[in-house]
């Protein structure tokens, strides 16, 4: 099972996409359909206020991917 090891972010500071620990980079919504199929280990999905999931890593703080390298 792959885990996300990087992060890329918009000029905003949102993440918009990911690279997993088998060197695919794949979207924010991808990733966020692979962690609710089970296939991304160390994520957390919560939904927020609108419906929609958001994806968390699922480290010791829980708080996102704030200390996750970036992929460029």
């Amino acid at each position: 099972m792959e885990e996300i090891t990087k992060v890329q972010r918009n000029y905003h500071g949102d993440i918009i996409s990911f690279q997993t620990s088998g060197g695919r980079i794949i979207s924010y919504r991808k990733a966020v359909l692979e962690a609710s199929e089970g296939l991304l280990n160390g994520v957390d999905l919560r939904e927020n206020e609108w419906g929609e999931y958001e994806i968390y890593s699922s480290n010791a703080s829980g708080q996102g991917f704030d200390d996750y390298p970036t992929i460029f």
